[in-house]
């Protein structure tokens, strides 16, 4: 086969697979992640001072009453359209600067104290989502009520050993770059199940990022299992062991993936979530077994020596990492520029599998992975760093 000569002018227009990227309300991926439960802040963001948060392309308030219950609200006020961040929590909800209008953290308009008698409380109703604590982190789920799953119980999170603990982050770990990344939220999920770029962009491109054998080009082999795609990486050692590395893509967005530093074997510690705040915009947020308190903060990745917040323009261009090969993709990737080859296997799985979730919430089934019975919530992981002697 020949292939034409062409110059960068014959580029066709740029264009992204929608309905796996785009993720606000209405939208074939927007309505998949809406039937899952998503971290939208640590339990420590949810307190008297009202915080905004944007997640799936909807602006939100998190907060906290008095009585110790989290709420997460819809900005605008149900009665004007007055912004709820400038509202003052109580104890029964929060209350809006503009006419005092009070709603519980169910979005239940409790008080009008310009109405005589609170005659339109019950007829009005804010805005609201179903939120849970648990790993540290305060969950949200935006879908239809009818279909609300219970929250998932992780068991990489439950079953602790002795002296560990449960730390949650909202660093973005494994972003590579800042809490909030600039660009769509596949761009690196999909980075979860590539790992061939490990060798180059964290080895031999931009120095040593993690630990020597990390640049040891694996053996790779992918499989479908009943939550996402997993991959398996074996590195075989100078001592004649294999390293066998396995990491899971698991839906809606969860990253499990092992240690890179391998500081010892055994199963993954830390689980992180790709939240998409919009399309073109996403953050991490993780929890992990820890020994020592503020350890998930001392494990990312240092270019030339330096925390990447340190680096300079010209030390980002000379030792790139996960942050600047994802975000110079652009805002959302020109899917339709890509050529895959056969190390992308991986890839081309995971985007067949979330195709197959999104057309099964279109006829009406439930996606992979959602319980609604009491005791099938639990979710178990084969991620980690393993030692196989020869």
């Amino acid at each position: 086969m020949t292939i034409p000569i062409r110059t960068a002018y014959d580029l066709p227009k740029p264009s992204h697979l929608a309905d796996i990227t785009e993720v606000g309300r209405g939208t074939p991926m927007g309505e998949l992640l809406r039937r899952y439960w998503h971290p939208v802040g640590l339990a420590s963001d949810a307190g008297e001072t009202p915080r905004r948060v944007r997640v799936l392309g909807e602006n939100l308030i998190l907060f906290r009453d008095r009585q110790g219950r989290p709420g997460l609200l819809h900005e605008r006020c149900a009665h004007r359209g007055a912004s709820l961040y400038y509202g003052r929590t109580e104890d029964e909800g929060i209350r809006c600067c503009y006419h005092g209008w009070m709603f519980a953290v169910d979005g239940q308009c409790v008080d009008q104290p310009c109405e005589p008698n609170n005659n339109h409380c019950a007829r009005v109703r804010q805005p609201w989502y179903p939120v849970e604590e648990r790993y540290g982190l305060i969950f949200a789920y935006l879908g239809p009520l009818d279909r609300k799953p219970l929250l998932p119980r992780l068991e990489l999170l439950e079953n602790l050993g002795e002296g560990e603990f449960l730390e949650a982050d909202d660093s973005s770990i494994g972003g590579g770059g800042p809490a909030i990344i600039p660009c769509n939220w596949l761009q690196h999920y999909e980075n979860v199940v590539d790992p061939y770029h490990v060798p180059i962009l964290h080895g031999s491109f931009s120095g040593t990022q993690f630990v020597a054998q990390m640049g040891l080009m694996p053996d790779v082999s992918f499989d479908y299992y009943d939550l996402g795609i997993r991959s398996m990486q074996l590195r075989r050692l100078p001592d004649g062991s294999v390293h066998r590395r396995v990491t899971e893509a698991m839906l809606p967005t969860l990253r499990v993936v092992p240690s890179p530093r391998v500081e010892e074997y055994g199963p993954c510690s830390l689980i992180g979530w790709v939240l998409p705040i919009d399309d073109t915009h996403f953050r991490i947020y993780s929890a992990g077994r820890v020994r020592e308190v503020g350890a998930l903060g001392q494990i990312r990745s240092r270019m030339n020596g330096k925390a990447w917040t340190d680096l300079t323009p010209q030390e980002h261009q000379m030792f790139p990492g996960d942050y600047e090969a994802q975000v110079s993709q652009g805002d959302i990737t020109a899917h339709n520029e890509e050529n895959l080859a056969t190390t992308d296997r991986g890839i081309a799985m995971l985007r067949r599998f979330l195709v197959k979730q999104v057309q099964a919430v279109k006829s009406g089934q439930d996606p992979v992975g959602v319980a609604f019975v009491e005791g099938q919530e639990w979710i178990s992981s084969e991620s980690g760093n393993f030692l196989d002697h020869a």
